[in-house]
């Protein structure tokens, strides 16, 4: 899906402005040394009525300062991000690890960026014949965007499940589940092309909530139980005649090989009517199912 396919006011993820943690931590110490130091000064002498002035000119702002300072920090994970904002208005999204800090008034919201796994329900899909199957598929996916994910749909995970389904019905839909002759892509004989189809569909239904799909794979797949009979004993008719096709292409090959050979090498002189008795003896015996039992001929060739 393009960005001219994406609603207008879809939202763009960028850098948010914050401060590493560390270093304001060192400015809370600090503060809070210089404020202890100036109590216990101010404990141990005797003030006069400036030197109390002065403390309370001092303390009150680096308290309130430390106050600040200490609402602001957060504590971001590996593989997660914190989505900044002030009153409302998305200000960028945090990607560092670690201690970090941010005026205390703007908004933090977490957000993670790791992998996910999630395995469907089977659900049941009429394929590209109309047969009702069953199917299922694991997806792997992860958050690219956190701007779309956090503030263009409601709820990103459950916007991913209904997704899947979706994708998963679409693509069950597409493709008949078998095909003989493998003349065409079906859900059962072409996995890499189903799924790299299935990926493609979902990475375009997702990308709306910025999010992205690294693999999926279907993982169940079987015609639904009232057909399943009926469609099993088909695929072993299908599978027989098959067999059998190759059989009867092995045959004839065979024949046309020993009719050739014998009369490249004079071997026997058949008419028309002994070489189709003899075609018609090779191709029962290659063809039959049980051992063939020899008969030898001890008059001529023609009784």
């Amino acid at each position: 899906m393009s960005d001219s396919h994406l609603p207008i006011n879809a939202s763009r993820e960028s850098t948010a402005s914050t401060q590493s943690g560390y270093l304001m931590l060192v400015v809370f110490l600090g503060l809070l040394a210089a404020i202890l130091f100036c109590i216990v000064t101010l404990a141990s002498g005797n003030p006069t009525p400036g030197t109390v002035l002065g403390f309370l000119a001092f303390i009150l702002p680096a308290v309130i300062m430390n106050v600040l300072i200490l609402c602001g920090f957060y504590m971001i994970q590996p593989n997660q991000a914190a989505a900044i904002t002030l009153f409302g208005s998305y200000k960028g999204t945090d990607r560092a690890t670690g201690l970090r800090w941010v005026w205390p008034w703007m908004g933090k919201t977490k957000i993670s960026v790791r992998a996910n796994n999630v395995v469907s329900e089977k659900l049941k899909v009429n394929d590209l014949r109309g047969n009702p199957i069953e199917i299922a598929t694991n997806v792997v996916w992860r958050v690219a965007d956190t701007a779309q994910a956090l503030y263009d749909v409601d709820d990103y995970k459950a916007f991913v499940n209904v997704q899947i389904e979706a994708a998963v019905r679409s693509i069950g839909s597409r493709y008949a589940y078998d095909d003989v002759e493998d003349a065409e892509i079906t859900l059962r004989g072409s996995h890499e092309e189903v799924n790299a189809q299935l990926r493609t569909e979902l990475i375009a239904r997702l990308q709306v909530a910025g999010i992205t799909v690294d693999e999926c794979g279907l993982t169940h797949l079987a015609y639904a139980p009232e057909i399943a009979g009926a469609m099993l004993r088909r695929q072993q008719a299908e599978a027989v005649i098959g067999a059998r096709r190759k059989l009867v292409e092995g045959a004839v090959s065979m024949v046309e090989m020993a009719l050739a050979q014998l009369s490249e090498k004079n071997v026997v002189e058949l008419d028309d009517e002994r070489r189709a008795a003899m075609v018609s003896n090779l191709m029962v015996v290659l063809c039959g199912e049980r051992d063939t039992q020899p008969v030898v001929n001890t008059g001529s060739l023609y009784s």
